[in-house]
């Protein structure tokens, strides 16, 4: 998990609204493979929506206080669970923020979108941790500890440059963090080689350090927790996505209880569940000459209900009405259920003891009559939490497009003209922009009667990520006047080259200003596994 992978690539795409930076005019690749190691792409970020279960940002945009121009523009285009991060921001509550840097190159200006996505939270209120992944640069990149170090520096240096309190937040490394190494190896209990197998695509040419850092790297993003359990966030890229499931999946794995609600005895499946709740609703117990639904009296009612009216197949009605004919006279009520995951008898007997009112106790589950959903799954974790388990909530993240490279096409440390170093002298800044591939037309006369192609140009990028800053206006007149005609390409070009070779100027004269400030930060600057 790396907030911005080194090779992000990016193409041009089709502009999706009249209005400037929706889409930050980035697009990608036509292929939507998430690919943590690899040159992930993404040509149309909806199928992000529909294939891998990303929510639109758009749609929290509003809950979200004093919400950061790359949330703004859309830059920040998507999320996953999101929400409770908003809500604690808002109400001035834990939150955390992490995203880590493989250190494989100069940090660059696609870099700067996480740094600034990190600092931002930590000015909202969120704990904010940055780290560098070394390890996973050593297992999976096979770099040198020497060059790791060297790298690591100066991605620390541009953090602190940029706004970060290290007085405030946690600097860390993988590789001297024994906290975090801890953790990972008890994540690694809950994980196995088929899984990351059909994640990664790992093989029996795997090695095991590398697959070891995988589970270094859920220990990052569960990392904020440790404490205690709160909402976090993790800013990342779109191809970084495999690792955001995984730890959302082993964070509920690591949870003592699994809450949820039942209606019998009995398990259902998701599907089946809706079915027996619709049936609950929608039965008299009169009309079976009782004063009490029985499961015998759903599966009556589910048998004389043609297959055709049940928006089930015939498989899970199937598995319902065994479930129900073996109930018998069971009676139907709703409940929520403590389901035993990984608890320690203390913990069992602990929740027990807690849960009030009507209850009903089983072997490997509790089953409440008196407490909602909610505050259920509040009073398992305050139960987790007190006898000693983590109590994790999903960690959250929200992800940014792809800078497009100025020479078009991808974004690569390995093609220097395509990238700005923010390491870059200011002036080899200023024609690397002066340079750089546009999205204007063939000619002058062409480009004031059609106006340029903002969304498909690189330049404009810059100015929407980056050279308008916080300023709204500034960059949606850039817009207009582009894609109006009134803007030609050589002077947007001028514009932009002068400050990026300003932004540059400023940035490296903080970096000095911080070097004091990082030498004192507590993170280890040179890896004790050089020597």
């Amino acid at each position: 998990m790396t907030g911005d992978d080194p090779r992000e690539e990016s193409a041009s795409g089709e502009p999706t609204t009249g209005e400037p930076l929706t889409d930050g005019g980035a697009a990608g690749a036509d292929d939507v493979a998430l690919d943590p190691w690899g040159s992930s792409s993404v040509s149309d970020y909806r199928n992000l929506f529909e294939e891998f279960g990303i929510e639109e940002f758009d749609e929290v945009l509003e809950e979200v206080p004093n919400p950061h121009y790359l949330m703004r523009r859309g830059v920040i285009f998507g999320h996953r669970d999101y929400r409770p991060v908003a809500e604690a921001l808002q109400n001035d509550e834990p939150a955390a923020v992490l995203s880590g840097f493989m250190p494989t190159g100069d940090p660059h200006i696609g870099h700067k979108l996480v740094f600034d996505e990190i600092i931002w939270h930590q000015q909202q209120g969120a704990d904010a941790y940055g780290l560098i992944a070394d390890l996973e640069a050593n297992s999976a990149r096979g770099m040198s500890w020497a060059e790791i170090d060297e790298h690591a520096r100066d991605y620390l240096l541009s953090l602190l440059a940029l706004g970060f309190d290290p007085e405030e937040g946690e600097l860390y490394r993988q590789s001297t963090n024994r906290e975090l190494q801890d953790l990972a190896f008890e994540l690694g209990a809950e994980a196995n080689f088929s899984e990351f197998q059909a994640i990664y695509g790992f093989d029996g040419e795997t090695d095991v350090s590398h697959m070891q850092s995988v589970v270094t790297q859920m220990a990052d993003i569960l990392y904020p927790q440790l404490e205690e359990p709160k909402p976090t966030v993790i800013p990342v890229g779109p191809d970084q996505d495999p690792h955001v499931r995984l730890a959302r999946d082993l964070a509920e794995r690591m949870r003592f209880f699994k809450v949820s609600e039942a209606y019998a005895s009995f398990e259902l499946e998701p599907d089946e569940r809706a079915l027996v709740a619709e049936f609950y609703e929608r039965l008299e117990p009169e009309a079976f000459d009782d004063d009490q639904l029985r499961c015998v009296h759903v599966a009556e009612a589910l048998e004389e209900t043609p297959l055709s009216e049940l928006e089930v197949d015939a498989d899970t009605l199937r598995s319902v009405l065994t479930k129900l004919e073996e109930a018998g006279m069971e009676p139907v009520r709703p409940r929520t259920r403590f389901f035993d995951r990984r608890a320690t008898d203390e913990a069992f007997d602990a929740l027990i003891d807690a849960i009030d009112g009507e209850k009903r106790v089983y072997e490997s589950h509790v089953d409440a009559f008196e407490i909602d959903r909610a505050a259920a799954e509040a009073l398992a974790r305050e139960v987790e939490v007190d006898t000693g388990g983590y109590g994790f909530q999903p960690p959250s993240s929200v992800y940014h497009r792809f800078m497009t490279g100025l020479t078009g096409g991808k974004m690569s440390s390995s093609i220097p003209a395509s990238h700005i170093s923010l390491l870059d002298d200011p002036e080899d800044g200023y024609d690397k922009v002066k340079a750089a591939t546009t999205g204007g037309r063939e000619t002058a006369e062409e480009q004031r009667e059609k106006g340029g192609k903002a969304d498909e140009c690189p330049v404009y990028e810059l100015y929407a990520y980056l050279l308008a800053g916080d300023d709204d206006e500034f960059a949606k007149r850039v817009y207009d006047e582009c894609v109006g005609g009134e803007r030609l390409c050589g002077d947007c070009k001028e514009q932009a080259a002068q400050l990026m070779k300003e932004f540059l100027a400023e940035h490296q004269e903080k970096r000095e200003e911080v070097a004091d400030l990082l030498e004192q930060a507590d993170i280890e600057l040179e890896s004790p596994r050089r020597r």
